[in-house]
Order: structure tokens, then sequence, then C-alpha cells
């Protein structure tokens, strides 16, 4: 983490007014694209992220089939207008060692069995990034996924927690991810009680790392919600679409 150069709390409170337990404004839209199987817009914070799924489709390269699964392939991009200083449009190291966690966290809730000999591309574009883009991008995937009508056991879901000023708050924002001293990224399975993903950059005591991974959870649950109201949102209009359609077609 960097080194700090101005007080990132006062008063109890962080520079954005947050308490150190909150998190940040999340708006999450299903099925913002037709050019998609399945879709999501996610705005969270700072954060704004198109995620796209094609898919079950045919796998291509063949050496890359299975006869027994779907594989999953996921990719994550930072726009290059996405951060101040314009980033190289080729991936970087770092969004491949992202998109390679970010695959194995969503393979665990898929039932990839149903489809094999198949590949299920999930496509996550970071427009605007203002810290905690990975766990934002998983939690948009997730609903994509959903939105795909891609068979799964449950969502997953994903939050970060980390310390600032050597207090452990929840959903870092810009400045705290750059001038804090730790951060942890998880990504959470809420039916099972299960961790599919889990990184951390800095430094935390076990009980501060036990704090951290409880707030953590604790966000996942609230980005949960929010997954939940989203797609529960689509269909509701859809529904309504379709009632209003109907009564039309009676009138006639």
């Amino acid at each position: 983490m960097a080194k700090k150069t101005k007080k990132l709390m006062k008063k109890g409170k962080r520079l954005d007014g947050r308490k150190p337990d909150e998190i940040r404004p999340i708006k999450i839209k299903a099925g913002y694209t037709k050019r998609a199987d399945g879709s999501a817009y996610l705005e969270w914070g700072g954060n704004k992220v198109a995620a796209s799924v094609h898919g079950p489709r045919t796998c291509y390269p063949q050496h890359e089939r299975s006869p027994y699964k779907a594989r999953i392939k996921y990719k994550y991009k930072l726009a290059p207008f996405s951060v101040d200083e314009r980033t190289h449009p080729a991936p970087s190291r770092r969004d491949k060692e992202i998109s390679k966690v970010s695959a194995e966290a969503l393979e665990e809730v898929v039932f990839t069995q149903y489809f094999p000999e198949t590949t299920i591309d999930i496509y996550t574009t970071i427009l605007q990034a203002a810290a905690g883009t990975r766990v934002a991008a998983l939690s948009a995937a997730s609903v994509a996924l959903a939105d795909a009508g891609i068979p799964m056991k449950d969502l997953v879901t994903a939050c970060a927690a980390g310390k600032i000023e050597g207090k452990v708050v929840l959903d870092l924002d810009q400045d705290e991810d750059q001038m804090g001293q730790a951060d942890l990224p998880i990504a959470y399975i809420p039916h099972s009680d299960e961790i599919t993903l889990m990184q951390m950059d800095g430094d935390l005591t076990t009980e501060e790392y036990k704090e951290a991974l409880d707030l953590a959870v604790d966000g996942c649950m609230q980005v949960y919600e929010e997954q939940k109201n989203a797609l529960k949102d689509k269909y509701k209009h859809l529904e309504e679409d379709n009632t209003g359609k109907n009564t039309e077609e009676d009138k006639k």
C-alpha cells in the first residue's frame, strides 16, 4: 500500500462521510443490453461496470473442450479511459490474474456439468474505476449469469474490507485504497456460507483479519440484496409489459 499523505478519518468518520462499517451506494440493472445472452450494469461508488454473458456455446479451440462440463472464460478489462492515466488497451498481468481468480470463483456456483463441450464467456469492462473494481465486476458478472438463465446454486457476491490509519473499515474508496494499510477483497456464496475468492494486500494482525473478514461478509450480504433486487426489477417490468400487451390484445 502507498504511504499515507493525508488524514483519511476525522472524528470517527471517513473523508466521504461514511462510518467505518458503511458501504458506498450501489445501483445494479439487469439486462441492460439485448446483444448478449445476459447482462448487467453496476455503479458502486465511483465505479461503473458493464458485464455480459454469451453462451453456453460450442467451445473453441477444440482442445479446450471438456466432455464433462462447460468451460467458464472470464475477461476483466479496464477501459483505457477508466482511470486518470490512460491505460494500454492490451490485457495487463493484473487483468489476467483477476480474470483467472474470478472465473474460479464463479465456477463454484454454475452447474457446468449440464453443458459439456461448451464455453460460457463472461466479459466485464470497467468504464470508470474508483477502487474495488474486481469485486464490483464479479458482482455484476454474477447478475449477468443469472440474467442469461445459466443454472446456478446461488449468486456469487463480492466486497472488500481494509485498514486505514489503524482502523478496519468496509469498502475502501479511491483515496483509502491508495493510502491505506491493507485491502481484503472476497467473493462469497450466501446460502452455503462459502468464500470462493480471497486476496489480501498489506498487513493485518490476526484480530484485524477476523474483523475485516466479518465486515467483508456483511458487505457481501448488502451487495447480495442489491443483486436480487436487480433481477426482480427486470422480471417485474417484463411481467408488467406482458400484462399491458395482453390488455391491448383483449381490447382488439
